[in-house]
């Protein structure tokens, strides 16, 4: 039984240590709020914008621009007052793969504007992003 054990546990290092679930979470995210006609076509090409980032040095490509977060922050902001609640805000983090279920971020009790959704989408996404 230990060496079953043994060998999830080596899975699960190798899964962290290269961040792959982070990265396919973010992808299934993207895939997503997009929906692009042909889906793995669109998959292999951000993979494929990925690899010549990183071979080249370059900045690494955002998938959602800031069209698509004004565009998700509007569906949130239905009254629209300009700003989404707190856990409006960590929801959406989440459904974008930038957020754990149990991270635990600061409310600051003060509602969530577009400008600093998008700060912090941006944020997180270039932290995945330099990982890889």
């Amino acid at each position: 039984m230990e060496a079953g054990g043994s060998r999830e546990r080596e899975a699960r290092n190798y899964l962290e240590k290269h961040q792959i679930m982070e990265l396919l979470k973010y992808l299934t995210s993207v895939l997503l709020f997009i929906r692009p006609e042909k889906p793995r076509e669109y998959l292999i090409a951000i993979l494929e914008k990925l690899r010549i980032a990183k071979a080249t040095g370059v900045a690494f490509p955002f998938f959602m621009d800031h069209s698509n977060i004004a565009a998700m922050f509007d569906m949130m902001d239905s009254s629209k007052k300009g700003t989404i609640s707190f856990v409006q805000y960590k929801e959406a983090l989440k459904t974008l793969g930038l957020c754990t279920a149990d991270e635990v971020l600061k409310d600051d009790g003060h509602a969530i504007t577009l400008d600093k959704f998008k700060s912090e989408v941006n944020k997180r996404t270039q932290e995945i992003w330099s990982a890889f």
